[in-house]
């Protein structure tokens, strides 16, 4: 009998289940009370799924169980089967009812103030039984766990570090321009004219550096020959840096799409930043087939992005 045959024949989605929580619980006691089973049960359903496979899963230790590289290859797969397996109810629960379901969205807190939001402002009134959780991350690495471990849908980012890599497939949907911008109350914002040299001695508050924007804009400036800035202040939510340029004592670095609300308060500064513009798009994890309301966000934000372009020209 075939390998594939004989775990076709003995493969139980509950033993694999009980693999996972036995890995995330890091001993088989602790599983077993989180499952609301006992030990022995626990054990017997590992015996099986090694028995089935032939092969250690799991090493055995007083401090508690850590998966073989049989295991962690089980585990892998595993995730996948179980995504798919929900992905299935949702696929069955919108051909049921094509208006409803729900879309996990990964982003950066300045998209998701922007961007992202206006996406979904015009998608939730066209269809306002869709259930849309929004995730932000500041940190690029983060966004790129969730992705990879499934818990969110797609990621809406700059192109670059991490979505770089070969098993995410990106499609670009629109290229940002960088600005500095400054309180009106600003010595520099009444100036018709300024040389970039002249801010590098100001003080500046800018997003943490291994978030998304602060990448996106140091491989820019890098690109280019120049210096990125000396931050006296990180920030990653977008509104404290704007309150903090109020005091009319900082700059920052924006894009325009962040600066799309009319804000009075605010001043670009009329400098020219010869660094290249970073395109945004949509991140997803390749060989992964997406939700139909996955794909209906998908779909809005090529609209909105298609319809900023035009406004842009």
């Amino acid at each position: 009998m075939q390998v594939s045959d004989r775990i076709g024949r003995r493969l139980k989605l509950h033993d694999l289940h009980v693999l996972m929580a036995v890995v995330q619980a890091g001993s088989m006691r602790k599983a077993a009370a989180f499952l609301h089973t006992t030990q022995p049960a626990v054990s017997r359903s590992i015996a099986e799924l090694e028995h089935a496979f032939g092969v250690r899963l799991l090493d055995r230790s007083a401090q508690g169980v850590e998966p073989t590289q049989y295991g962690h290859a089980l585990l892998r797969r595993g995730a996948t089967v179980f995504d798919e397996l929900k992905r299935s109810g949702q696929d069955i629960e919108f051909l049921s009812d094509p208006e409803a379901g729900e879309v996990r969205i990964g982003t950066a807190p300045g998209l998701a103030a922007t961007f992202v939001a206006a996406v979904i402002d015009r998608l939730s009134r066209r269809y306002p039984r869709i259930a849309i959780h929004l995730v932000t991350q500041p940190d690029v690495n983060a966004l790129q766990r969730e992705l990879n471990e499934r818990n969110v849908d797609l990621v809406i980012q700059w192109r670059h570090g991490p979505f770089l890599d070969d098993q995410f497939a990106f499609e670009g949907l629109f290229d940002t321009s960088f600005v500095v911008v400054a309180g009106a109350q600003h010595p520099l914002a009444r100036r018709r004219r300024v040389d970039f040299a002249e801010l590098l001695s100001q003080p500046w508050v800018l997003s943490p550096p291994n978030s998304p924007f602060s990448l996106a804009t140091m491989n820019a400036f890098r690109a280019s020959g120049l210096d990125y800035p000396q931050a006296m202040v990180t920030a990653a939510e977008v509104y404290v840096r704007m309150e903090l340029l109020k005091s009319g004592r900082f700059l920052s670095i924006f894009t325009n799409s962040m600066l799309s609300s009319n804000r009075p308060e605010l001043k670009v500064l009329p400098v020219k930043l010869p660094v290249a513009e970073a395109p945004v798009g949509i991140a997803t994890l390749k060989n992964r087939t997406l939700t139909p309301v996955a794909q209906l966000f998908i779909d809005a934000t090529r609209e909105f992005a298609k319809r900023l372009a035009k406004g842009k020209s």
